[in-house]
């Protein structure tokens, strides 16, 4: 469904980060930490920081167009691992770990393995919601301008 013309590689399965790889920044005398995500977790962190740099690129257009805050809650076993806001509501967009600073619009509560698939274009969003594989509260129909945004930038 989405495809994506990549400057990126492609997530799989077995990429990305795995513990220990990570250092804090600063000085050199630090000792490296554990990344304390396993590593499905680090595929959707990382799917989310480089929409959120799309997002920074052309936010300010998709303001004008999708006027709407969604909050992203990704869960692992019926709990939630992450979550990240869009707010394209306010100012020239922004998208940021963590719960809304203003009332979200639509919330989205979705395991982590959908939300890569759904991502990734393996699954339909309209007939992943039917089915029940996750959970939309508030303004439902707005789901559909989320979409735009991950194939907007599937394109990217």
């Amino acid at each position: 469904m989405w495809k994506r013309i990549d400057h990126q590689p492609k997530i799989k399965a077995g990429d990305g980060p795995q513990a220990g790889q990570f250092r804090a920044l600063g000085s050199s005398q630090e000792p490296a930490r554990p990344h304390t995500l396993g590593l499905s977790e680090s595929q959707s962190f990382l799917v989310f920081e480089d929409i959120s740099h799309h997002i920074k690129e052309v936010g300010p257009q998709l303001v004008k167009k999708i006027n709407a805050i969604f909050q992203l809650d990704i869960t692992k076993d019926g709990k939630i691992i992450l979550q990240w806001t869009i707010d394209l509501k306010n100012g020239s967009g922004d998208m940021y770990q963590g719960t809304a600073r203003f009332p979200a619009d639509t919330t989205f509560t979705i395991p982590e393995s959908i939300f890569m698939e759904l991502v990734l274009g393996k699954m339909n969003p309209q007939k992943a919601f039917l089915a029940g594989k996750f959970k939309v509260s508030g303004k439902v129909l707005l789901g559909q301008k989320l979409e735009r945004v991950f194939k907007d930038w599937a394109k990217f």
